[in-house]
């Protein structure tokens, strides 16, 4: 069976002010990107599928040929806005896809057994990647993500918006809830949950920071909400079909059962341009102790 990784690469990095999927962090130039294409496939994941626009597609093509592990199979995949059912026309003035749930379906075409799905600009982690395939490498139903804590996951520079995960104790998923505006006060850490109400979290909640794993049964269910969701929300151009709410669909509806897979790894990532000196300390020092090698072509090439 093979393990396929789809890397969401199609974002507009807005808050970032440029984009992030190729930012230079680590030592020698690495991606954050590079570092978890690294991960994955040391875990065992040997074919990578980036969903890329059409703007940064032939940058990331030059890219994925110097810096990803030689024995991968890569492959590109276009993120379009008119990527639709016939009967949705694309709403007049909107210029952006349609979030994290069509990236995924924009793969399912070259998608033929489980996958993992993951961000171009997040630091996950190789625990992580190893806990996602071994998990993927089984027999069952069951749909995976990788938790952190939501305290390691806040940016000094801005509130930022998070899926905070209800699980049982048994660590089966039960519910996310879309939390925005996260940030550290004075008085402890608060965000805005969908009913616009603020709330205040202890630090130690879940939270799902978009490294999934799913078996190919995810993608009918998700082209059926994406339907659903084109009728009632399509005119509206600043809409977006979000994988962590449609997941969530399932999950209430009883339609999907997925696990939480704890990770000894930190999470870190660039959501504003001033995370990017912290990153690149933090990259410095895992080289620094031996995780990773000084340049990760070296590395991949002997993978």
């Amino acid at each position: 069976m093979r393990l396929t990784l789809v890397v969401m690469a199609a974002g507009l990095s807005s808050r970032f002010g440029r984009p992030k999927q190729l930012v230079s962090v680590g030592p020698s130039g690495e991606s954050l990107l590079d570092y978890a294409v690294y991960d994955a496939a040391r875990a065992g994941f040997e074919y990578v599928v980036l969903v890329v626009r059409r703007e940064l597609a032939e940058a990331l093509r030059d890219h994925a040929r110097v810096w990803f592990p030689p024995q991968l199979r890569v492959a590109f995949v276009e993120q379009r806005l008119d990527d639709l059912p016939a009967s949705f026309p694309p709403p007049r003035g909107r210029v952006k896809p349609w979030g994290t749930g069509q990236a995924v379906l924009a793969a399912g075409s070259v998608l033929d057994g489980p996958f993992a799905v993951c961000n171009a600009d997040d630091f996950y982690g190789a625990a992580a990647f190893r806990a996602l395939a071994q998990h993927l490498a089984g027999d069952d139903d069951v749909h995976a993500l990788a938790g952190y804590r939501l305290d390691e996951t806040l940016s000094l520079h801005g509130g930022v918006a998070r899926a905070v995960c209800d699980c049982d104790p048994a660590g089966m998923l039960r519910r996310i809830v879309e939390v925005t505006h996260l940030r550290r006060t004075d008085a402890g850490i608060v965000g805005r949950t969908p009913d616009g109400s603020d709330r205040a979290f202890t630090g130690g909640e879940v939270v799902s920071m978009n490294l999934w794993g799913f078996r190919p049964a995810v993608l009918p269910a998700l082209a059926g909400q994406f339907a659903d969701f084109l009728a009632a929300r399509g005119a509206d151009p600043d809409a977006e079909f979000l994988l962590a709410t449609a997941v969530n669909e399932q999950l209430t509806a009883g339609r999907m059962r997925l696990c939480v897979l704890a990770t000894s790894d930190r999470w870190f990532g660039l959501t504003f341009a001033a995370d990017l000196a912290a990153a690149r300390s933090t990259l410095a020092a895992l080289v620094a102790g031996g995780v990773y090698p000084t340049d990760l072509r070296t590395g991949a090439a002997r993978l």
